[in-house]
């Protein structure tokens, strides 16, 4: 009788056997989701807990001018993107805090922990993708004229950026 069958009453029968290397596999996939499991994981996380910081306290904002999006009256920002994270803030019970710069330094104080979001007229195309997080595209936002925007959270904060995201789809849709 050669490997991988057994005799039963109607004689001769294959039966399927993982190789070692699908074992192993399987191993090490029951293994990691048991760690996870025990630890308390949660998926998607902040590892610098921005998401529960806010939620219920003070929003960083960072905005730099774009025309018909984000435009400054007597050291106040308004426009739609103004709307939209104010929105924002009201659905994580949090108060904006705004500071006014070029994406550069936006981007930079995302970086460094001083801002929790950045918006301006940042596009699904932006260059900044290796130094923030960045969300989805949104097209529908007002003022948008075509381009499809994005809004920027620091980097690996993917808790925070699941909550933008949940929220900018009812919002705007995609």
């Amino acid at each position: 009788m050669a490997a991988g069958e057994r005799t039963g009453q109607s004689g001769t029968m294959r039966t399927p056997h993982a190789s070692a290397s699908q074992r192993l596999a399987m191993g090490a996939l029951l293994a990691a989701t048991l760690v996870a499991t025990g630890c308390g994981v949660q998926i998607p996380a902040d590892p610098d807990g921005t998401l529960d910081r806010v939620t219920g306290g003070e929003l960083r904002v960072g905005a730099a001018v774009e025309p018909g999006l984000v435009e400054v009256e007597g050291g106040e920002p308004s426009g739609p993107l103004v709307d939209l994270v104010e929105d924002f803030a009201d659905s994580v019970d949090a108060e904006p805090e705004w500071t006014i710069a070029s994406e550069e330094t936006l981007v930079t104080e995302l970086e460094e922990g001083r801002l929790d979001l950045a918006v301006g007229g940042f596009t699904d195309q932006s260059p900044w993708i290796d130094r923030a997080g960045v969300t989805r595209g949104y097209p529908g936002i007002p003022g948008a004229e075509g381009r499809s925007l994005v809004l920027l959270v620091p980097l690996g904060e993917n808790a925070m950026l699941t909550e933008l995201e949940t929220f900018l789809d009812e919002e705007v849709g995609s």
